[in-house]
């Protein structure tokens, strides 16, 4: 499969998925969120968002299922700066009351400002870090 057609295929799942949760269970599928209630008992919410971040988890194999092969990943960083730049997005994301996957795909989608304001900052701040690192590194 080329690269233009997993993306659109990619994408058009993550829609599918996120209009469905939002069409069945007037959730938003923001990730960080799912994630976060999965400690608590919530009755049958708890098992929705069980099989939703299972489903995101098994993507990589369902993905060698049909093209024969595992996604290619590259890490560039070694590992302390990863852990390091896993805890900055999550408290980004808690500052933030959502991340890129609920305000960009989810709020986006149903024009909410809050959201828009989000995502402009997420990119922003994205594209200010490497401009940064790039001129120091």
């Amino acid at each position: 499969m080329n690269t233009y057609a997993s993306g659109f295929a990619g994408g058009a799942l993550i829609g599918l998925s996120v209009a469905l949760l939002m069409l069945l269970n007037g959730r938003i599928a923001g990730i960080s969120g799912l994630v976060a209630g999965l400690g608590r008992d919530r009755g049958l919410r708890r098992w929705v968002d069980t099989a939703f971040v299972a489903g995101l988890i098994a993507g990589p194999a369902v993905f060698a299922l049909i093209t024969g092969a595992w996604p290619t990943m590259r890490f560039v960083a070694g590992l302390p700066i990863l852990v390091v730049a896993g805890l900055l997005v999550g408290f980004g994301t808690r500052l933030g009351s959502g991340c890129t996957s609920g305000h960009g795909v989810a709020g986006l989608a149903r024009l909410s400002p809050r959201s828009l304001a989000a995502v402009l900052t997420f990119l922003g701040s994205g594209m200010l870090t490497v401009a940064l690192l790039r001129a120091l590194v």
